[in-house]
């Protein structure tokens, strides 16, 4: 019987060639589980964009989360469909009372580590954009308009001098 690697046929062309299996995998490891202690972020309903942890996984559709006075959250039965799990992740027992989950959000600073991510920072991008009055957006089109004046004498002096 031959070897999968002397065969020359189909097991090249659907594995993508010969080399994607010797070059080294480009895409980051992803190990965020569904678990207990994990922070999720609600993309869905009343709670959008709020942050909570995951306390007791239910069955395969619900957990139930708690996020206590500081995100927000009250304990509730939560859709797998209606969170997007982080990377951080909180020690924490099973379902614990909602003050030891409030105080574990603290120690740990969830707040503050989901803002230093490029989620957090985007979230808070879309949070102050949809917040803003008329009255700022006019200031931000001023400026930006100064900006690409400026940016445009000095490419202009670069292409004159060149």
């Amino acid at each position: 019987m031959k070897n999968y690697k002397e065969h020359d046929g189909w097991n090249e062309r659907a594995s993508g060639g010969a080399a994607s299996s010797d070059q080294p995998s480009t895409m980051g490891k992803r190990n965020n589980f569904v678990e207990i202690g994990r922070v999720v972020s609600i993309n869905y309903g009343p709670d959008a964009g709020k942050l909570c942890v995951i306390i007791d996984v239910m069955n395969h559709n619900f957990a139930l989360v708690d996020g206590g006075s500081t995100t927000g959250v009250t304990r509730q039965l939560l859709n797998f469909k209606h969170m997007a799990i982080t990377n951080i992740k909180i020690a924490i027992a099973r379902s614990p009372k909602t003050k030891t989950v409030e105080a574990a959000i603290v120690k740990e600073d969830v707040v503050g580590q989901f803002a230093a991510t490029s989620w957090g920072k985007k979230a808070a991008r879309s949070i102050k954009r949809n917040n803003s009055n008329d009255f700022d957006r006019f200031n931000t089109m001023i400026l930006r308009k100064k900006r690409s004046a400026i940016i445009g004498r000095a490419l202009a002096k670069v292409k004159k001098s060149s």
